[in-house]
């Protein structure tokens, strides 16, 4: 096993996780996620606490989507119900054999799935917002990963463990310093009315964001981490934003997304790929067209494009904005069963402005005791 591994589950586990002895904790994952699977079930002993694994072929998830009825794809499970009332800590593994594999799904049964997860995930939300339930969901470097980032398997370890800064002796003492600087920016904006983002390219997006709490993410739910967020106000988006990559949800794709916001809501949707797909998501519910999130970048350890949101949403020098449901600890209200990120890259000419001021430009902040490149920030 590649020692990073072990690295990585003690990172996760005690840093991330912040398991504690006697806690229940859950570990998903794909049947490809193994080796790392086993590190973390390990780790989770060393701790103390209590390992509870859920393996997931990626098989099964075809087959229902496939093959299901609409009242299967609809069935709220009690199980996973259950299980979000009662674990202490949830582990996610992510990793595939095939990212495309569920690229022909029919855009209307991915929607009726994504309901019929809508009460847990506001169970899972609203858990994790009161401080009852830690979560944290992180990237096992696999070769179907890679082709999407167009690099080898090696290449790819390397990225997913730098972004991670595990590639340095302590990572733990590097995401606490970079936690400082996250902070000090997001005190910043928490005392701000609005933040407009303006790129070349013809984004030109401005949201209000009085009284929401903006949040540090510094590691503890994704890993690697590198953003703070906030749940605009749902009624004060306006603008068009052209995302700068394609945009991934539920193993389907979509590019050239160009959205338009009109109080609030988006009034008009373009996709030059999986249009589609892109329509029927933001048509499932009421909340599917409203953001419930806005984000900026952070992590300059990570610089490249991957296909994978969990990297591709950390660029430093982007920021991102998700359709669908709110984080409730931002003071967002939005609901719904989707929550979907999209990135653009402010790397090229983008500018932030705050209340009017600018703070960012060509991806860095002007601030020096904000997040900044990698040679002059830790």
């Amino acid at each position: 096993m590649d020692p990073r591994f072990e690295k990585l589950a003690k990172v996760i586990v005690q840093y991330s996780g912040r398991v504690k002895p006697g806690q229940l904790v859950r570990i998903t994952g794909s049947p490809v996620t193994e080796p790392l699977m086993i590190a973390v079930y390990r780790e989770v002993v060393r701790v103390g606490a209590h390992p509870e694994v859920a393996i997931v072929p990626d098989e099964c998830k075809r087959i229902m989507l496939e093959e299901g009825s609409d009242e299967q794809l609809s069935y709220e499970n009690p199980l996973l119900l259950h299980a979000v009332d009662t674990i202490d800590c949830s582990i996610g593994l992510w990793g595939q054999k095939n990212t495309k594999a569920l690229s022909s799904i029919s855009p209307q049964k991915s929607a009726l799935q994504s309901q019929a997860r809508k009460t847990y995930f506001k169970k899972f939300l609203g858990r994790a917002a009161d401080g009852s339930l830690n979560w944290v969901g992180t990237q096992f470097p696999c070769e179907s990963s890679a082709q999407d980032a167009e690099m080898s398997l090696s290449e790819y370890e390397d990225f997913v463990f730098r972004g991670g800064f595990l590639d340095e002796d302590d990572p733990v003492a590097l995401w606490k310093k970079l936690s400082v600087q996250q902070q000090k920016l997001a005190d910043f904006l928490m005392t701000k009315k609005e933040i407009r983002f303006v790129t070349p390219q013809g984004t030109d997006l401005t949201l209000g964001v009085e009284g929401r709490k903006w949040i540090n993410c510094d590691g503890h739910e994704n890993f690697p981490d590198g953003e703070v967020f906030t749940g605009p106000i749902e009624t004060a988006t306006e603008g068009l934003v052209k995302y700068s990559f394609p945009a991934v949800h539920g193993g389907r794709e979509s590019d050239g997304i160009e959205l338009t916001f009109r109080e609030g809501r988006v009034v008009d949707a373009k996709a030059s790929k999986g249009e589609d797909f892109l329509i029927a998501m933001l048509d499932q519910d009421a909340g599917a067209r409203v953001l419930g999130e806005i984000a900026i970048g952070t992590n300059y350890a990570i610089q490249e494009y991957s296909k994978n949101t969990l990297f591709d949403e950390k660029i430093g020098g982007t920021f991102h904005a998700a359709v669908g449901a709110s984080y409730p600890e931002s003071g967002g209200t939005n609901e719904s069963g989707l929550h979907w990120d999209m990135v653009c890259d402010l790397r090229q000419g983008g500018q932030i402005f705050v209340d009017g001021e600018l703070i960012s430009e060509n991806g860095r902040f002007l601030n020096p005791e904000f997040p900044q490149p990698l040679t002059n920030r830790l």
